[in-house]
């Protein structure tokens, strides 16, 4: 069943991005199920009714994470179609920090279309809008070319290495890390007249 597009937080010209819900739970299980062999070795998002229960009411109830759902949006209707992928915002920090770290992926049919290039995007412009962060991180394994790829396309820049970060697949992974604050982002986009948001 389609959702309305009144229920995007942000959108763009092709997806609207929207949180996690319980009903959702049916589509995205498919939806990773199908996407086994782009997500391996990866990316282990939830493939049953269980564990997408757990894994959404995570995202839903912990004030540290916030979830949401990159949808492909109908031309004819506007209404939001299949779910293209999902960004994550996790271990987020207030106060001084105002910092969160992504994750995130593609489905399977929405890959190589530059719907999560656009879906990210929206998700780093709520974050840094509604959210009120100031930092975002992105820890991606080195040989992950398609997610470091996305990271460069939205800005963020590698800031370093950090050996064994994340039990991933059975064992300690490296990762990059990369990084991209409000300041940055402003930097990079064109002016249209005015002053510079301060914060």
């Amino acid at each position: 069943m389609p959702h309305h597009a009144s229920r995007y937080l942000a959108e763009g010209p092709r997806v609207g991005v929207r949180h996690f819900t319980q009903e959702d739970r049916a589509e995205f299980t498919a939806r990773v199920r199908e996407s086994r062999e782009l997500h391996r070795p990866w990316l282990f998002p939830p493939d049953s009714a269980g564990a997408y229960t757990a894994y959404a009411g995570r995202l839903i109830e912990d004030p540290t994470k916030a979830g949401f759902l990159v949808c492909e949006k109908d031309p004819e209707s506007g209404d939001v179609g299949a779910i293209a992928g999902f960004v994550n915002i996790n271990n987020i920090v207030q106060g001084g920090f105002q910092c969160g770290t992504l994750g995130y992926g593609s489905f399977a049919h929405a890959a190589g279309r530059g719907l999560m290039r656009e879906g990210l995007d929206l998700v780093v412009g709520f974050a840094f809008g509604r959210m009120r962060l100031h930092r975002l991180e992105i820890n991606v394994q080195p040989g992950n070319a398609a997610s470091i790829a996305l990271a460069r396309a939205c800005g963020f820049r590698l800031e370093g290495f950090s050996p064994d970060m994340l039990f991933i697949d059975g064992a300690w992974r490296d990762h990059e890390r990369w990084a991209l604050t409000v300041e940055m982002r402003d930097s990079a986009r064109p002016r249209r007249g005015g002053p510079r948001r301060k914060r």
